[in-house]
């Protein structure tokens, strides 16, 4: 797998997943929304954590810069 977030995206991923899981704790969301919500906060996660997105790479999307390439 290559890595196919930038930065700025797996931060705000991470911040993402953070929120949904305040969210849970406290208890603003629950029931099934919160299962829906605490899959997809995990999704968040583990893709800002591997700076991998599946998605990206079925769509062709890359947000991480272009390495330069040595002459």
């Amino acid at each position: 797998m290559k890595v196919n977030e930038g930065i700025v995206d797996r931060i705000i991923r991470a911040l993402l997943a953070a929120l949904v899981a305040v969210l849970i704790i406290m208890g603003v969301v629950v029931g099934t929304w919160a299962i829906v919500l605490g899959i997809v906060g995990g999704i968040l996660l583990v893709t800002a954590i591997t700076g991998f997105c599946g998605l990206y790479a079925l769509l062709g999307i890359k947000t991480c810069p272009a390495k330069a390439k040595k002459a």
